[in-house]
């Protein structure tokens, strides 16, 4: 078995970023790197970032032992949880809703047994292990009340990682904020989130193609967007992703089946105010597929999206919403 765990999917291109008012903040958290640039007259806030970046995963990390979320998945005694946690539990509720289940937190068991959640893979995945396995998700199995999870069944677990990263983006940029800060881009793991501009220019990151293989960020390029005051994520199944015994195993994982989607979207780019937001509707446009996507789209008018899929002649097409059109300009 061969794995493929890399997962981003949105390249930042950068120029000119020497100059002295804007200063660049690199690093590695949630088992990705992280850039930020900004303007301002602090020329190094790194300290201060990872600070920030590792109480977020005291509450959300899955592979820390003794985060909030750890300690509810192994049904340990614990206090109440933080606002990440609620903050995400409630984004987590709203976007379950509004894509009719395709999106859901309670998949950790069985994206576990696939080997792309935070415990080991299972060696015997057959239709009686998900039906097992299935009793235990679903967003109506657990329930947020006076600050505490309480679970139907001690086995429900519950994995973030799908608008986490998303929601990091989004804690980082409201600290720059605290500090005054007006003008930045903040990237983790490909998920993005901007605000003004670079010098007298827009923002400028680029999609990767969806191509099996295309493992370096930047290399082959899909499109380039000019953007600012907005947040995008990414998500595709052409990084992560493992073959077994000549089959392809997709990370995004129907949570109504058990089974990995096989809907005909290759890549999809969701543009919203919040990176958690995004973050969470493109997985959910994964799981559905192209024509519910756009029923979603349709439903919440506030959201863009840049999609590439297979059509019905298994073709690749490029469809995006109305509203992108400033971007690519």
């Amino acid at each position: 078995m061969k794995k493929f765990i890399f997962i981003i999917f949105v390249s930042i291109i950068f120029s000119n970023c020497a100059q002295k008012d804007f200063y660049v903040i690199e690093g590695y958290t949630q088992g990705t790197t992280y850039k930020i640039i900004y303007e301002g007259t602090f020329e190094n806030l790194g300290k201060e970032v990872d600070s920030v970046l590792h109480n977020f995963d005291l509450s959300l990390s899955t592979y820390i032992p003794n985060s909030i979320i750890s300690k509810i998945n192994k049904n340990e005694v614990y206090s109440a949880v933080d606002k990440y946690f609620i903050d995400m539990y409630n984004e987590a509720e709203r976007v379950n809703k509004l894509s009719d289940g395709a999106f859901d937190i309670t998949i950790a068991p069985i994206v576990n047994a696939y080997g792309f959640g935070f415990t080991d893979k299972n060696n015997q995945i057959d239709s009686v292990l998900i039906d097992s396995l299935l009793q235990y998700v679903g967003m109506d199995k657990i329930k947020l009340e006076n600050n505490k999870i309480q679970k139907k069944y001690p086995q429900v677990m519950l994995d973030p990682n799908a608008l986490a990263q998303g929601q990091s983006v989004d804690v980082i940029c409201d600290f720059l904020l605290s500090k005054g800060i007006k003008n930045y881009l903040v990237d983790i793991g490909g998920e993005v989130k901007v605000k003004g501009k670079k010098y007298k220019n827009l923002w400028l990151v680029a999609v990767d193609k969806p191509i099996d293989g295309n493992m370096e960020e930047g290399k082959d390029i899909q499109v380039k967007l000019f953007i600012t005051d907005i947040a995008l994520a990414t998500s595709g199944d052409y990084r992560k992703f493992y073959v077994e015994d000549g089959k392809k195993y997709s990370h995004s994982i129907n949570p109504k089946t058990g089974l990995p989607a096989r809907q005909n979207i290759l890549s999809v780019t969701i543009f919203a105010q919040s990176c958690i937001t995004a973050d969470a509707i493109a997985t959910a446009c994964m799981v559905s597929g192209f024509e519910k996507s756009l029923q979603i789209l349709k439903e919440n008018p506030e959201l863009e999206a840049y999609f590439i899929y297979v059509d019905n002649h298994g073709k690749t097409k490029v469809f995006y919403t109305k509203g992108v059109e400033k971007y690519l300009k």
